[in-house]
């Protein structure tokens, strides 16, 4: 391998050479001939006279900094032209090539200054800061220069003008190297130059230097690797030519040839040696730093490039030496750096050429890649699972089932690229060894073609999935890559209708089940052309060719299923997702149908089916058809005879003095659920089915024994009663008594309700529980928002009995333990655990019914102290439903919500001294548990005490009086019986402003003797530690609100705040007098508005382009970077932790240049890699010499930074969307 000489931090200007510039393009000398004749170190250590002058240094005269004059006006500087973009790049380059050759020092120098535009410095580099200075004193200059009270730079600028600057700037370095890899690239000097300002750049601790020289020298590098190229084609075809010419005859072969030939060959070798040495220097010298840099933007930037360089050239960088980088930081912490591994392995997993290069690193780095298709940014999951797309097509042995496992359920991602490229990985899988039909046969259909044992598959894999009802997700997840398979709608029928082949294994009826609701859901696809729900932010409108195959999908569909749908509901047992099809297509057997729907429905008791029917004919009940008038003739029929049936077993079933039997049970609960089914989609209200359903449930309540199911249906019934009525009378057409008639069955229904809470059966208490709050909240002061104040007689408000009963559900049906819920039995485990979960489904809809009654003011706030004092203990199961609740409670009424909280935590502390006692141990685990309550409670609140300001204070002044409410009986020299709330009330403490801080502790003094301030004792320690906690930084008159900034965003050098001017403080005495008043029950407010506007706010400190201006702490031995650590006594920082730093989307903190070194995790490499030892060699030519074998590197798994797993968010029903 050719090692690099070691790169310096100076500039170096060596002294006039005979250097000739005969040609300045690729074209123009293609044999490289007039390339310099001396080769060297790619930095030299020379430092160039004062007055020396680079050669036809007299011709410069009448240019400035490598630009001419005209009439003593200087033209466009070279950033300008890149900036603005309008010039051909090309002729850029050439002008500063010709600008070179005249005088090279000068032009240098005008390729310095853009450099350093670039950076966004407004400084200039001189001709005599150019001769004289060292390039650290240069570059220390340059950073004085900078305008520190902004942090943008024009490669973050935003704005069009800056939009293609990025490209530009990256153009302009491909163009320079291109134009002049034959002459001006190899004399000894340009290079040396540029390279040795972009590694000093790139060392530098102000950002906008180090991002803007990390660019310039990746994409000299890839420009450089792609010289390196062809060069390596130019000496294979020179070498194929020199042994053709010698392998001739002797009298044929043209030793002038020959010479000519080895002379071309010697001269592409030296080309290549100058090559690796500058290849060298800048991997050195810049990547192996920056890969690993504390700004995610310039790890990215070393990331994409090297994956470039791989692909590009892999037979140079295509080996274990580098793909180790890309392996390392795919744990990092930054998603835009992660995804760029993933992108550059994608380049390299395409080629199947490149596969055996790949082997090593695909052992190492293969349980990585599988963890990252759950990576927490979404983006990077779609490439995870890409690239794993990608290593199953180019070897199936590579992926184990279970890697295969962890993809295959990401079909059912709620995110619908990851949830796509899931689809494409499991149909790459499972159906990538189809048989291909011979175009010579007769194409097979139906139950005979090859998609029947695809379609067979795509079944049991829904199946063996166990998510029974998101057959729509896995539908849409294959769409894009099996939509023929999914469309073949005649072999679906087919495997259905038909009787299996000779040999078949026939399918279960719990396959035909989800056969048919896969075949469901790709009608819908088809037909509307949209993803199913959770999936799309909205309909999207579809462009002519979507819609043309939407029309032949819909045409197609129509044909097949006008004739096998009847076959279907005659031959095979009922299925509700049979009628949903009717919705999609031209219907020529409207008379057959309707007759279908009627014996289905007088046939099935099932929900599912029922509710089907009834949604079927609604959607053919649009007064728009002209079949209207059938359907709905057919419908009141239909609802006629169950009506009028009802009534008549209804009659039967409450005759006093006889017993009920079970048939007539039966015949009443069918019937009401059919008519209940109907109701949810149909008016019934012709029909007056609440005197006969309310006169059910009054029964019921009076004799105590009536069937569970009659009683449920009857509520739900009635509910519907309720709904549709207030839809009537809602349009404004209804009568006055409609609207008395409403607010009688209303109340008189909620209080029916009220009085099944205290019924025995859980089912039934629960139905009721949520009718009475959905009714609570429906008729509740928001029903006369947006102009409906007509209906303001029938708003209700509950009674304190109705809260307090409410309130006692929640507690005793919700907040208990997951074996004291006995709703659900199971014969094995894993039913078990499925009724468990179903069981923790329907707790979690009671909790959110009712604290929705809590955000929409329904019943007091206060209320909600019950539920908030349960977020530690049911953090698990209820825990995003009470901060949801917290959180609403906060906006509407921020002093209130305080209070709750409080009074929450007030609750927990008596509950403990009931059970403890008042001579509790405070390190106990109830004590303990308050506190990190509280804790919790505190952040809630948030980085902004300037918007929470009043809230605090009041749940401080609630503190403060519980703690000293209950004087201790033993006397006046023992602490009050709550002393020890103050340690759980200085959890709050850190978020009361400082002026707010003494005003709290002027509060405290009011209830304390002067012998509590002298007392020493443990038993006083909380009003001890609670004083601190109001006195730390309490005089400090200095200190200012920051609002929603955090300290730890402050950079460690900043300038000084700016007076804010027409800012002034608030005096103490006003927070004070407003909590006397208070406290005196008076109805003043904490701070009024104005009061508040006057608090001072600081400014925000300027934005520094440095990250770090502190020395860089050393982790880790220069000379040992990456091998085996060395012994420190720092603590090592565990990158691994779950649940912080910035997977949590915490901000990002101020970390070293080397931010990513995890000293006591990386093994010793086997290979030892030392970063100044380690070198590019480019390849030999194939018929020049044989490449040595390098040693495999053996990868360090250890994750260098975190890891970014997230819990895959599957579909679900949010307990708050209701």
């Amino acid at each position: 391998m050719i090692a690099a000489p070691e790169l310096q931090t100076e500039f170096h200007y060596p002294q006039d050479t005979d250097t000739r510039f005969s040609s300045d393009t690729d074209f123009d000398d293609p044999d490289a001939r007039n390339a310099a004749q001396g080769k060297g170190k790619v930095c030299s250590k020379g430092k160039k006279a004062p007055g020396d002058k680079g050669k036809g240094g007299g011709k410069g005269a009448g240019r400035l900094n490598g630009h001419h004059q005209e009439n003593g006006m200087e033209n466009i500087m070279l950033f300008e032209v890149v900036k603005l973009g309008k010039s051909a790049m090309q002729s850029v380059v050439d002008d500063w090539i010709e600008s070179y050759k005249h005088d090279r020092d000068i032009a240098l120098l005008d390729l310095i200054n853009f450099f350093i535009q670039c950076s966004g410095c407004k400084g200039v580099v001189s001709s005599e800061m150019f001769r004289h200075m060292q390039n650290s004193e240069i570059i220390r200059k340059m950073t004085e220069e900078f305008d520190e009270d902004s942090g943008d730079y024009p490669l973050t600028m935003a704005g069009p003008q800056w939009k293609k600057f990025k490209t530009s700037f990256c153009e302009f370095i491909t163009v320079l190297v291109r134009q002049c890899q034959y002459s001006i690239i190899y004399d000894e000097y340009m290079m040396d130059t540029v390279i040795s300002l972009l590694t000093g750049l790139s060392d530098s601790q102000v950002r906008a230097f180090r991002h803007t020289s990390t660019l310039a020298a990746m994409k000299l590098m890839t420009a450089l690797v792609n010289v390196a190229l062809n060069l390596s084609i130019n000496m294979d075809n020179t070498q194929r030519q020199y042994e053709a010419e010698r392998n001739k005859m002797i009298g044929k072969r043209a030793n002038d040839r020959l010479e000519l030939l080895l002379q071309k060959r010697k001269e592409l070798q030296e080309n290549q040696d100058e090559i690796e040495n500058m290849m060298n220097a800048i991997f050195k010298g810049v990547f192996v730093h920056r890969y690993r840099d504390a700004i995610a933007e310039i790890r990215a930037i070393c990331i994409e490039e090297i994956g470039v360089w791989m692909k590009m050239y892999s037979d140079a960088f295509l080996n274990d030496s580098y793909l180790k980088y890309v392996g390392w930081t795919m744990h990092d912490k930054q998603g835009e750096v992660r995804l760029k591994c993933l992108t550059a392995l994608q380049g390299l997993y395409y080629n199947r050429e490149l596969n055996a290069k790949l082997e090593l690193f695909t052992s190492r780095f293969k349980d990585r890649i599988v963890s990252m298709t759950l990576d927490k940014e979404y983006d990077v999951a779609v490439q995870a699972i890409k690239l794993l797309t990608l290593v199953l097509h180019s070897s199936e042995e590579v992926l184990t089932a279970e890697d295969c496992e962890s993809v295959y359920h990401l079909v059912y991602s709620a995110h619908r690229p990851v949830a796509v490229a899931a689809g494409e990985f499991l149909f790459k899988k499972l159906f990538s060894h189809r048989d291909m039909e011979d175009d010579s046969m007769p194409k097979r259909r139906g139950r005979q073609s090859l998609n029947a044992n695809l379609i067979k598959t795509t079944v049991f894999f829904f199946l063996e999935s166990e998510l029974h009802e998101h057959a729509a997700y896995l539908v849409d997840s294959m769409w894009d890559c099996a939509a023929d398979l999914l469309k073949d709608w005649e072999c679906m029928i087919s495997l259905l209708l038909d009787e299996p082949l000779p040999g078949e294994e026939a399918l279960t009826d719990r396959q035909e089940t989800a056969l048919i609701e896969i075949m469901l859901c790709t009608v819908r696809q088809a037909a509307e052309c949209h993803p199913p729900v959770g999936r799309g932010t909205g309909k999207r409108v579809l462009t002519a060719k979507e819609k043309k195959t939407q029309l032949d999908d819909r045409t197609r569909m129509t044909e097949l299923f006008v004739v096998g749908l009847p076959l279907l509901l005659d031959n095979r047992r009922c299925h509700a997702s049979f009628f949903y099809i009717y919705i999609y297509f031209i219907l020529f057997h409207l008379e057959s149908l309707l007759r279908q729907i009627k014996e289905i429905v007088e046939k099935h008791t099932d929900t599912d089916v029922l509710e089907a029917c009834s949604k079927t004919c609604h959607a053919l009940c649009n007064e728009e058809f002209t079949i209207f008038n059938r359907v709905d003739i057919a419908r009141s029929q239909l609802l006629d005879e169950l009506v009028d049936k009802f009534n008549r077993l209804l009659e039967d079933f409450l005759q006093e003095g006889e017993e009920p039997d079970e048939d007539d049970a039966y015949q009443v609960l069918s019937t009401l659920k059919r008519i209940t089914a109907f109701h949810n989609a149909h008016d019934l209200s012709k029909w007056d089915l609440f005197t006969s359903n309310y006169k059910l449930l009054n029964t019921g309540i009076e004799n105590g024994d009536m069937p569970e199911q009659i009683v449920i249906h009857a509520l739900q019934c009635t509910h519907y009663v309720i709904l549709w009525h207030l839809a009537k009378v809602s349009e404004g057409s209804s009568k006055k008594e409609d609207m008395v008639t409403l607010r009688k069955q209303m109340r008189a229904f909620c209080l029916m309700c009220q009085r099944y809470l205290a019924s025995v059966n859980t089912a039934v208490k629960e139905q009721a529980f949520t009718i009475l709050c959905d009714l609570l909240l429906i008729f509740s002061h928001q029903i006369i928002s947006g102009g409906r104040e007509v209906l303001e007689p029938l708003v209700y408000m509950p009674e304190a009995s109705l809260q307090s009963e409410l309130l006692s559900f929640i507690l005793d049906h919700v907040f208990i333990d997951q074996d004291e819920d006995n709703s659900s039995t199971a014969d094995g485990q894993q039913d078990d655990e499925a009724g468990k979960i179903e069981a923790l489904h329907k707790r979690r809809n009671l909790l959110a019914a009712y604290c929705k009654l809590i955000i929409f003011n329904v019943v007091e706030m206060k209320t909600g102290a019950d539920i908030f004092k349960q977020y530690m203990r049911y953090y698990n199961d209820y825990g995003d439903i009470i901060k949801e609740t917290m959180s609403k409670t906060r906006q509407i009424d921020k002093i209130q919500c305080a209070k709750t909280l409080i009074l929450s935590l007030q609750q927990l502390f008596n509950e403990m001294l009931s059970e403890l006692g008042p001579g509790f141990d405070r390190s106990s685990s109830a004590f303990c548990g308050i506190k990190e309550l509280a804790r919790r409670f505190s952040l809630t609140f948030g980085l902004d005490q300037l918007k929470t300001r009043e809230a605090i204070a009041m749940l401080h002044k609630d503190g403060i009086e519980f703690a000293f409410k209950e004087p201790n009986p033993q006397g006046e020299g023992h602490p009050p019986v709550n002393l020890a709330f103050l340690d759980i009330l200085s959890e709050f403490s850190s978020k009361l402003m400082r002026q707010d801080k003494r005003t709290v502790h002027m509060y405290l003094e009011r209830f304390m003797t002067f012998q509590m301030a002298l007392q020493r004792e443990d038993c006083w320690l909380p009003l001890i530690s609670y004083r601190n906690s109001l006195q730390a930084g309490g005089d400090d008159d200095t200190m200012s609100v920051v609002s929603g900034i955090s300290s730890r965003g402050s950079t460690v050098r900043s300038k000084k705040a700016k007076p804010v001017a027409g800012k002034r403080k608030l005096s103490e005495g006003t927070t004070l007098q407003l909590i006397t008043a208070e406290s005196s029950g008076g109805s003043e407010v904490w701070l009024n508005r104005e009061q508040a506007l006057q608090t001072p706010v600081m400014m925000p400190s300027p934005h520094l382009t440095s990250t770090v201006m502190r020395e860089p702490k050393r982790l880790r031995p220069d000379d040992n970077y990456m091998g085996t650590p060395q012994p420190h006594h720092q603590t090592p920082i565990d990158y691994n932790r779950r649940g912080s730093g910035l997977m949590e989307d915490d901000e990002e903190p101020i970390v070293e240049d080397v931010m990513m070194s995890s000293e006591g995790r990386i093994e010793d490499l086997n290979e030892g890699m030392d970063f100044d030892t380690m070198d590019i060699d480019l390849p030999a030519s194939k018929n020049r010499r044989e490449r040595s074998e390098l040693k495999p590197d053996f990868f360090d798994p250890a994750s260098i930074m975190d890891e970014s797993v997230r819990t895959t968010h599957f579909l679900g029903y949010d307990a708050f969307q209701r």
